[in-house]
C-alpha cells in the first residue's frame, strides 16, 4: 500500500514498549501484501504505539491453512490484547481480499466513507478477538478497476485536509468538516508506487480512479530486459537524468512508452547518456508516460492535470519525484500528505461506531 517506516523482520515490533494500555480506544491494522502494520489508539484518535513486521498475506508466519493469520495476528497486537481486551479492532488492505484472511467484497464506484462502513465484514481470530475488515472500491466497466488499501488511505487524506493542520499532527477524530454530501471542488489524489493510482475525489466520494503498473515495468524493464545490461545504478539519485527522461516522455508521449523505452539504451551507445544516469533516465521515462496517460485522461473529461493541486499520498522520496516531474507538465500545486493510513483508519472505525472519539 505505502512505504514502510522502521519494518523488522518476523513478529511486530514495539515503536513504544510501554504504550499506555489504560489509555488505549482502538487497535488498527493496515494489513498489505508483504507487510503488517498495526497502530493503537487512545479515545482521541492519538496514535500511542505501532508495531511492524513483514508477515503480508503472502509472506504468513506459518501458511494460511495451519492458521497464519491467526499466528500474524497475536504476534502483531497478542500483547496488546492480553493487557486490554476487547478493544476494537479494523484492518484493511490485503487482508480483505479472495487471498486474505476474510473475504470483503468491493463497494462500487462513486464510494464514499459511508459506503466502506457499510461493506465492513468481520472475522474472529483464534484468541478470540474480533476483527473489522474494510473493503475495497470497484470502478466497474468495460476496463473495471480496483483498490484494496489505498481507499482508507484516500478518506484519510480528505480528513487531514479538513481538519488537521500541521504536516506532522496525529491522527485525529474530529470528523465534522468532512462529510459524505459536502460540495467541495473535485480532489485529485496520486499514491504512487508499483501499481500507482491516480483518484478522483467529488463530493466526497471516490468518483474514478486510474492504476498505472509503474513501478513494476520499471522494476521489469531493468531487471529482465536489454535496457539492464548497460545501467549502473548510482549511489545517488540523478535529478537532471530523471527530468531528461521525463520531458521525453511529455514531449513525445503521444507514441508511447514502447516506442521510448529503447532510448534509454540507444542514448548510451551513441555516448549521449552515461550509465549511471540510464536507470534515473528510464525513472523518468516511465513516470513521465504515467502522466501523460493521466493528463489524457482528465482532459476527455475537461479537466487540466496543470489546473489540478494534487495530494500525494507514499514514500516521501518517491512523491517529491513525482512533484518534480508533475512541474514539467505545468502542475506546480501538488503536495505530500502525511499520516493519510492513521487518519483514515480513525475515521473508518469512527464512522463505524467502534469508537466514540473523545
Amino acid at each position: 500500500m505505502m512505504a514502510r517506516e522502521n519494518d523488522v523482520k518476523g513478529a511486530g515490533a514495539a515503536h513504544d514498549a510501554t504504550p499506555d494500555l489504560s489509555q488505549a480506544a482502538l487497535i488498527a491494522l493496515d494489513w498489505g501484501t508483504t507487510s503488517l502494520r498495526a497502530y493503537l489508539f487512545d479515545a482521541a484518535g492519538k496514535v500511542l504505539a505501532t508495531r511492524a513486521s513483514t508477515a503480508g498475506i503472502m509472506n504468513l508466519p506459518v501458511p494460511a491453512e495451519e492458521g497464519g493469520f491467526d499466528v500474524a495476528f497475536d504476534e502483531a497486537v497478542g500483547v496488546w490484547l492480553a493487557q486490554a481486551p476487547g478493544l476494537p479492532v479494523l484492518a484493511a488492505g490485503m487482508v480483505g481480499s479472495a487471498q486474505g484472511w476474510v473475504q470483503a467484497p468491493y463497494v462500487e464506484t462513486p464510494a464514499g466513507a459511508q459506503a466502506l462502513v457499510d461493506g465492513i465484514v468481520r472475522v474472529r481470530a483464534a484468541s478470540g478477538a474480533e476483527v473489522a475488515v474494510v473493503p475495497g472500491v470497484l470502478e466497474p466497466g468495460a476496463l473495471p478497476n480496483v483498490m484494496r488499501g489505498e481507499e482508507t488511505q484516500i478518506f484519510g487524506a480528505l480528513t487531514a485536509a479538513g481538519t488537521v493542520s500541521g504536516a506532522d499532527s496525529g491522527a485525529s477524530g474530529a470528523t465534522s468538516n468532512v462529510d459524505d454530501t459536502g460540495d467541495a471542488p473535485p480532489a485529485l489524489i496520486g499514491l504512487p508506487g508499483t501499481h500507482a493510482k491516480w483518484v478522483v475525489v467529488e463530493g466526497e466520494r471516490i468518483a474514478r480512479f486510474y492504476t498505472f503498473m509503474t513501478g513494476e515495468i520499471y522494476a521489469a524493464l531493468c531487471a529482465h530486459t536489454i535496457l539492464g545490461r548497460t545501467m549502473k545504478h548510482p549511489v545517488d539519485p540523478d535529478t537532471a537524468a530523471f527530468l531528461r527522461g521525463v520531458s521525453v516522455a511529455r514531449e513525445q508521449g503521444c507514441v508511447g512508452l514502447l516506442a521510448t523505452a529503447f532510448s534509454a539504451r540507444t542514448l548510451g551507445l551513441t555516448g549521449q547518456l552515461a550509465a549511471d544516469e540510464q536507470p534515473d533516465y528510464l525513472s523518468g521515462l516511465v513516470i513521465g508516460h504515467e502522466l501523460a496517460g493521466l493528463e489524457a485522461a482528465l482532459a476527455r473529461r475537461d479537466v487540466s492535470l496543470a489546473a489540478c493541486a494534487p495530494q500525494l499520498i507514499g514514500a516521501e522520496a518517491l512523491c517529491e519525484r513525482y512533484r518534480l516531474a508533475l512541474a514539467q507538465f505545468g502542475c506546480d500545486g501538488a503536495r505530500l500528505v502525511r499520516h493519510a493510513t492513521e487518519h483514515g483508519l480513525w475515521r473508518i472505525a469512527v464512522q463505524a461506531g467502534l469508537v466514540t472519539p473523545r
